[in-house]
């Protein structure tokens, strides 16, 4: 039980680092590239996201899907070993799911909650650049190092396949009936 906790903890968090360490470079990306009023995609697919999440215990490894409907939602798969989707995050522009399919439980924060020990603030337009690769800074890849409640530290590699716009995605969001809901405001 406490093994999954951590696990819902680390997958949490590496959302949020992923958020954070982009919001800098992330803020120029639209105007530079995009003609005003008019987005530059609809949809987003990137298949083969290699992400690496490093905390003073541990360190996670995984092969992640991103899929993006712009202004609307994101899911990130996350498959650690033979292609078994085994957490699952789901984004909307107000709430944030994890879904722990190994030990079938699921936690959810919208992002007010999340931020309380997170500087900078994480919002859904960063989420949204992150999940889509538009860093200015260059799509391939990413490092950041975070800070989490003051005192644990997070390292976290996202190395970027090509992007697919404009391609047809699977949205569904999970069904979580079949998940047992846990609280995850005490770890906020």
């Amino acid at each position: 039980m406490k093994r999954s906790k951590q696990y819902i903890l680390i997958a949490l968090c590496a959302l949020l680092l992923m958020a954070c360490g982009t919001k800098r470079r992330a803020v120029s990306t639209d105007a530079a590239s995009a003609e005003p009023g008019a987005p530059a995609w609809h949809t987003c697919l990137m298949q083969g996201v290699q992400l690496t999440v490093t905390t003073d215990e541990e360190r996670l490894s995984a092969t992640a899907t991103m899929q993006v409907v712009r202004d609307s939602m994101l899911i990130i798969s996350v498959m650690p070993m033979l292609g078994i989707e085994m957490l699952r995050v789901e984004a909307t522009p107000t709430l944030l799911t994890v879904i722990d399919k190994i030990h079938g439980q699921y936690g959810q924060a919208e992002y007010t909650a999340l931020n309380r020990k997170l500087v900078p603030a994480v919002n859904w337009d960063v989420l949204q650049q992150l999940c889509s690769a538009e860093l200015p800074t260059g799509s391939e890849k990413t490092h950041m190092r975070f800070v989490y409640d003051g005192r644990k530290t997070l390292d976290l590699n996202v190395v970027y396949p090509t992007r697919q716009l404009d391609v047809p995605v699977r949205m569904n969001a999970q069904k979580l009936q079949k998940y047992q809901k846990i609280d995850i405001s005490k770890w906020l």
